[in-house]
């Protein structure tokens, strides 16, 4: 079945950065695009970035800040989460897009992202 198992969250202070990866499996993962996205408490989820067919794409709230990039070769996304604010707190969640614009069909578990002082 589809998987996606995420890792890499943790609690860092603000201006530290952190490695996301979502690890997938159960699919041909070179042909899907994927996409990041997060929630923070008692807010719903927000779109943080998306990489397809080789073009990124990023929410302005993170833009120059992360980097969203995969190796097909070990069927992994990776979010490069630099220069951290505490508004960046939340769960991260993978998900892989679907076949029509707008669609994510499934989702990793999530990881907490924690920045604090």
């Amino acid at each position: 079945e589809v998987q996606l198992g995420q890792s890499g969250g943790g609690l860092v202070q603000p201006g530290g950065s952190l490695r996301l990866s979502c690890a997938a499996s159960g699919f041909t993962f070179g042909s899907y695009g994927m996409t990041w996205f997060r929630q923070a408490p008692g807010k719903g989820p927000e779109w943080v970035s998306m990489l397809h067919n080789d073009n990124t794409y990023y929410a302005d709230s993170v833009k120059g800040r992360f980097t969203i990039s995969r190796d097909n070769a070990e069927n992994t996304l990776y979010l490069q989460l630099n220069n951290l604010k505490p508004d960046d707190t939340g769960v991260y969640y993978c998900a892989r897009n679907g076949d029509g614009y707008g669609a994510y069909d499934y989702w990793g578990q999530g990881t907490q992202v924690t920045v604090s002082s």
